[in-house]
This record gives C-alpha cells, structure tokens and sequence, in this order.
C-alpha cells in the first residue's frame, strides 16, 4: 500500500487544506472527505493513517466513529486526531484509546505533525507494527500458499513442524499461531498441549488449520479449545476476513455513556 493521509473534517477549511499541502510538500499523498461513510470508504482501500480533524459537529458523526474504529481496529491502519480536550473525549467514548496512534490538541503545531506523519509512514515502521503470525504446517505447499496470500497484510512466518515452532517462539513473540491439527511426530493438539504448559506461550492465541469437516472431527478440534478453527478449504478472502474479525475481537469496544 502507498502512503496515503485521508484528512477527514466537516468543512474543508484553511488549516484543513495546509494539512494537506505541507504533507504533499514532503512527498506524502493526501486527500479530503467529509465525514460521510460512503465517501470515506471510496477511498480506504489507498490510504494507510486517517486524519480526522474534530469539531462540535463530531457528536452528529458517530456512524463514521464507529466505521473508522473497525476499519482500523487490528489493521496496518492508523488514526490520528485533531481537536479539543471535549472532542477528544466525545471520540474515545466509542474508539478506544490504544487504537488511536496520536492526538493533537488545537490549536497545534504543523511541523510537529507533519514529523509525527513522516515518521508514522516509514515502511519499517509501518512493517513493524504489523501483526505478527506464525503458520505451522508441514505441507510445504499450502505453507507458501498460505504466506502469499497474508504477507501484505501481517508480517508473517512459517515452520514446518511442532518443534520448529516452539524453536521459533523461543526467540520471538507472535500475536496468533495457525496450527496445523493433523501433523506427523508432534500433532497440532500436542503442540498446543505443550505451549500452553509454558508460562512464555500459554497466552498466545491459537487457530487450528484442519482438513476434516466431519461432525467427530470438529466435535475432537473443539474440545482442545482453540481460539478457533479453519477448514483448509478456506478461500484467500475468507481467511483474511476470519483474521480481521478475530483481531478486531481483541479490540476492548467502548459504549457511548453519560459522564
């Protein structure tokens, strides 16, 4: 994904437009849209940090809170944004807190958000703050199947074996394991018996990858308890769209409510 900064306000106004011109004068693409969800998401498959510059309008806006903060929940997508002490309190009523990136309060420094900017969209950075899954599987070929389809969207790893996997997370930390359940020597339900015997693993959350749909076979997945459980038949967006839900779940959801 190309850098792009969607600058998201009620009126387009003159700071509104210098948002966008200082950040095009240091090589980043940016954009404007009006707080409408039809016109925000013409444009969200580009734009990796959204802008939303608040005003006391931003009450009247809560459709449009509530689809930034599950098009960015758990995704290499980032917000950020501008207002009031009150605005600021208004959005993190129904978008938690540790999913905004930053929060700049008016009136604020242009310079200082323009670095904040720059820095936000270095690819290294970007790659970083990726969410991290390890793939444990001992064919080969749905291996790398599987890492084509997920490597633009999670920094991903792969292993071929229970062993190589508890080699691997020895030494690195991952936000989901997808583990293959029928598995030669270490099977999945082994691997998964051993990580959460270990104090370091017992926490990662686990999806089980299995070939079997019958009623016995799912009843035995089941009973281990995994976070989840796919079907290796599963298609390239139907994954992508049972990991983004499985993220987005992660997510503490905050309710409007009264002070």
């Amino acid at each position: 994904m190309a850098n792009h900064v969607l600058v998201i306000s009620e009126k387009e106004t003159f700071i509104v437009k210098a948002i966008q011109k200082n950040l095009r004068e240091v090589g980043i693409s940016a954009s404007f849209a009006f707080p409408n969800v039809s016109q925000i998401s013409d444009q969200v498959d580009r734009t990796n940090v959204f802008v939303l510059y608040m005003d006391e309008s931003i009450q009247d806006a809560m459709k449009v809170l509530v689809y930034l903060r599950d098009t960015t929940a758990g995704k290499d997508k980032m917000l950020l944004l501008i207002g009031s002490e009150e605005e600021y309190k208004l959005v993190t009523r129904v978008i938690p807190k540790e999913e905004l990136t930053a929060w700049f309060q008016r009136p604020f420094d242009m310079h200082t958000f323009v670095d904040e900017i720059r820095g936000l969209t270095d690819m290294d950075a970007m790659e970083e703050r990726k969410k991290s899954i390890l793939i444990v599987d001992d064919d080969a070929t749905f291996l790398r199947m599987v890492h084509s389809w997920l490597k633009d969207y999670y920094r991903v790893s792969i292993v071929n074996s229970g062993m190589q996997a508890l080699t691997w997370l020895a030494k690195n930390e991952v936000d989901l394991i997808l583990l293959d359940y029928e598995m030669p020597v270490n099977s999945g339900p082994h691997v998964l018996e051993m990580l959460r015997s270990e104090t370091e693993t017992n926490k990662i959350p686990v999806m089980f990858l299995t070939g079997k749909s019958d009623r016995d076979s799912i009843k035995n997945v089941l009973a281990l308890k995994p976070d989840r459980y796919l079907l290796k038949t599963i298609g390239k967006e139907a994954l992508l769209d049972e990991l983004d839900r499985f993220f987005q779940s992660q997510i503490p959801i905050s309710g409007m409510r009264e002070e």
